[in-house]
This record gives C-alpha cells, sequence and structure tokens, in this order.
C-alpha cells in the first residue's frame, strides 16, 4: 500500500523545510517507504518555490507543484488529481497534528480494509488540543454547532489539518464535491462522505495551536456562513425530490 501525503502551501519559506524533513524521518523511523509527498504551492509570493525544487532534489519521493489559485481546496484538488497512490490525503505543513497519527493511519488502512477515510479530530473525547486560544475555540465550536445543526455532520471536528481517504473515495468526492477553493472545501468533502454513506472514521488526535497561522478569521468566517447556506439548501432540496 502506497500513500501520498498532500502539502498544501503557501508563503511557508519558515516552516516549509522544517515539515517535509520531519515527515521524512519520521517515515523513516518507522521503515515505511511506499509513501509520496506533494507539495502543493497556491501561489507563494516568497522562497517557497526554491526550498520546494532543493527539497525535491534531496529527497526523490518529495514532488512539488505551483498552481496560480489561492487556497486549501483547489491545492487538495490538485494533489488528488496528480494521485497516484491507493491512500491520498493532507497535512499541515507546520505539522501541529503529532506526526505519530501518519504512522497510525497507514496501520489502520492496512489492517482494516472496511475504512475508507479517516478524519482527524481535535474535538473528540480522547483528543488532546493544546495551546488553543480562547477565541478560536469559540469560532471553532460555533462551527461545529452550525454544522451539526443544519447540515447534519455526524464528526467531532470538521478541519483539523489531519485527512486521509481511500483513493477511489477521494476520487468519487471530489467530482461531488464544489469547486470552492477555501477551507470550506475540506467540509464539504467531508460532508458529502457523510452523505454518501462512506465508512469514516473520526480519530482523536494530539494537535498544538500554531501561533503563526495566516488564517484570516473574519474572512474565513463569512465565507464559511456563506458555504453553510449553499450546502443546507442543496442538501433540503435534494431531501424532498
Amino acid at each position: 500500500m502506497k500513500i501520498n501525503i498532500i502539502f498544501p502551501v503557501l508563503n511557508e519559506r519558515l516552516r516549509l523545510e522544517n515539515g517535509i524533513r520531519g515527515t521524512v524521518d519520521y517515515l523513516q523511523s518507522i521503515g515505511f517507504e511506499e509513501y509520496r509527498i506533494t507539495i502543493v504551492d497556491n501561489g507563494s509570493q516568497d522562497e517557497t518555490p526554491q526550498i520546494a525544487e532543493a527539497l525535491c532534489k534531496e529527497f526523490p519521493r518529495v514532488t512539488y507543484e505551483r498552481i496560480e489559485v489561492r487556497g486549501v481546496g483547489a491545492a487538495f484538488r490538485k494533489g488528488v488529481a496528480l494521485n497516484d497512490c491507493e491512500i491520498v490525503g493532507y497535512m499541515d505543513i507546520d505539522l501541529s497534528t503529532n506526526i505519530k497519527h501518519l504512522g497510525e493511519a497507514i496501520q489502520i488502512f492496512q489492517q482494516q480494509p472496511e475504512i475508507q477515510y479517516i478524519n482527524g479530530s481535535r474535538f473528540a473525547k480522547e483528543s488532546d488540543t493544546k495551546g488553543r486560544k480562547w477565541y478560536r475555540k469559540i469560532t471553532s465550536q460555533g462551527l461545529l454547532i452550525l454544522l451539526k445543526l443544519f447540515l447534519g455532520m455526524k464528526c467531532t471536528d470538521a478541519i483539523c489539518g489531519f485527512t486521509f481517504v481511500r483513493r477511489e473515495v477521494a476520487e468519487m468526492l471530489v467530482e461531488a464535491s464544489s469547486q470552492d477553493n477555501g477551507w470550506f472545501y475540506m467540509i464539504e468533502f467531508l460532508l458529502r462522505a457523510e452523505k454518501r454513506g462512506v465508512n469514516v472514521l473520526d480519530y482523536p488526535v494530539e494537535w498544538q495551536e500554531d501561533y503563526n497561522t495566516t488564517v484570516k478569521i473574519f474572512k474565513t468566517i463569512c465565507n464559511y456562513i456563506k458555504q453553510i447556506t449553499r450546502l443546507f439548501i442543496e442538501f433540503r432540496i435534494k431531501k424532498h425530490i
């Protein structure tokens, strides 16, 4: 079984090298060699491309792809389109989710063929989340309430930054989902998996807040409300057809 780890990046000159080296070192430490790492750069204007290209030369299993559209959604779709591995997914380059969960995910897919989708969760009972700022806790919990209330989400988290899916399921969900380029795309991706009966494992993780995040909270919240409304209307119409 081969796994493709997608890292969406935007102006990540300070974290890119550490993220890639940390991932490669970890996979080597557990003796797993059937992997590919895909760096998808969605419009960086710093030294990210040069750093990525140097890493590709050093590590044969690391590839770099640049797109001129910003957003995690756009980067993830590109990564899935390029994928040729049995398992594909994405992680945040800051490795906020403990890297040990990557090895655990690999074992789960190997040993439990019925599992189709692993969704990392910061808010499951067994999760251990550290350094979360109070206003981020409020916005995250508010988002979860809206997702559960209006869209019937079953999982305990939607955008942990740790998602892995079997290839055929990922391709099916990309085809079914919208062309939203931002973070909400990953929420929609999960919701459509649940609606289609995909066997999703809601997986508790150890997670550390990254204080250097580039996410624009107010803009992101406005987009979330807009996208939740869009999906609520779509799901309600389909329910009554």
